[in-house]
């Protein structure tokens, strides 16, 4: 998970999902001590029970396109659609992991270990690390959005088969954080099998499996109980936005860093939920056992309209301009400390070499205030003024730093969203 990934924003723990951008030089105060090095900075976020879940932003990638007839026809043609990936009924019976009432965690988890992956990223500040769960044989992926936030680079490693493959974004849906992947170059993989999270109940037994600590080889495996449902919880990432997600399940599953995007199964080895958040608010620890996971579902709903190519409403399809730049949203007293004269934007704290940001000349500390004619006052703002416009486009950039104002015009890369 990109936290749990993501630490409880009350507990104020830095994020041990992704390295956060450290403070601004002196005169402001120091920056908090990281959490670990970059190559530990595991997906997996860490949620409060009362509001915790994740800063999402859109991950670029390669995305379903279709092509549009050059003439006008009395009979189009035809697009076939993929067909909708279905859940099936739940297995209300003991299921083949249950023994004398309780789960067998170890039977379950062989069931369903050969359609997990391990998902490492490369981001603008370091790297991370989650899991996904293979939907079709020709490697389509589910997993949480935050889990490839800001990825400008996927890798995924498949049970059974020897290396890595690269992976890309198909689409995302923000506000669920969702995200559908396609990992390059396969064929014939195993799935996993998607059970309607609409018959649950609180004390079903369950099982969490995920990439646990970004260790890779054999998922960790869990197990405990639904302990509520129908759950609205808020997560963040460090300093980014925090998110509201409804609906969670909640389990007493004991979840790591690392474990976001993986499944949360029922007795037979059947997904009724997708691992995305927990609750460490008041102690330091790498794992939970308040454990949140985004109900079947919805997850599957939002895939359905991914793979349809529907955007809009949170969804956003296909690659999106990347400008190349890590970024906070601006505090005033912040901008008061760097002799800044504006009073609100986003705040750049790394610029990836070699990306438009860099070439425009948009350093560390400066403050972006508009992108494309879009007034920027926030991340958010950022995130939504880059979402409309696609790699390859031309646009200007505005920015203020301790040399005054400054507009450039860019060309977008395919990336991240910001």
């Amino acid at each position: 998970m990109s936290e749990m990934d993501r630490e409880s924003i009350e507990s104020g723990q830095p994020s041990l999902t992704a390295p956060q951008p450290a403070d601004p030089p002196s005169p402001l105060p120091p920056a908090p001590p990281a959490a670990a090095p970059a190559n530990n900075s595991l997906g997996h976020r860490i949620a409060s029970i009362v509001v915790l879940v994740a800063v999402v932003a859109a991950a670029g990638g390669a995305g379903i396109g279709w092509s549009l007839a050059r003439g006008i026809s009395p009979h189009p043609p035809q697009i076939s659609l993929p067909a909708p990936i279905q859940a099936v009924n739940p297995d209300t019976g003991s299921g083949a992991g249950a023994q004398n009432g309780s789960l067998n965690a170890a039977a379950i988890a062989a069931k369903v270990d050969p359609a997990i992956v391990d998902i490492n990223t490369v981001t603008v500040s370091g790297e991370a690390a989650g899991t996904g769960m293979i939907l079709t044989s020709s490697g389509e992926v589910l997993t949480n959005n935050h889990v490839i936030n800001g990825a400008t680079k996927i890798q995924v490693t498949i049970a059974g088969r020897s290396g890595t493959y690269a992976a890309e974004v198909v689409g995302v849906h923000l506000s669920a954080d969702v995200a559908l992947l396609q990992i390059r170059g396969v064929s014939g993989l195993p799935v996993v099998t998607m059970a309607r999270s609409s018959s649950l109940h609180v004390g079903d037994k369950v099982v969490a499996l995920g990439n646990a600590l970004g260790l890779g080889g054999t998922p960790h495996a869990t197990q405990g109980t639904i302990t509520a449902l129908d759950q609205t919880i808020t997560a963040g990432e460090g300093r980014a936005a925090s998110e509201t997600l409804t609906g969670m399940i909640q389990s007493d599953a004991s979840i790591s860093q690392g474990d976001s995007g993986g499944p949360l199964v029922n007795a037979a080895g059947q997904v009724i939920g997708m691992i995305t958040a927990g609750d460490v608010q008041g102690f330091r620890s790498t794992s939970s056992t308040v454990a949140y996971a985004v109900p079947s579902d919805a997850a599957l709903a939002s895939v359905n309209k991914i793979r349809s190519g529907q955007s809009g409403s949170g969804f956003i399809i296909g690659p999106v301009g990347f400008l190349g730049v890590q970024v906070r949203d601006l505090d005033g007293s912040i901008a008061a400390r760097l002799g800044l004269n504006v009073p609100s934007g986003a705040l750049v704290v790394g610029v990836q070499p070699g990306s438009p940001a860099a070439a425009a000349g948009i350093g560390q500390y400066s403050v972006i205030t508009a992108v494309g004619g879009a007034a920027v006052i926030s991340i958010d703002t950022l995130g939504t003024a880059l979402h409309a416009h696609k790699p390859g486009e031309r646009l200007p950039v505005t920015w203020v730093d301790q040399n005054g104002t400054h507009t450039a015009t860019v060309t977008l890369i395919a990336g991240p969203a910001i």
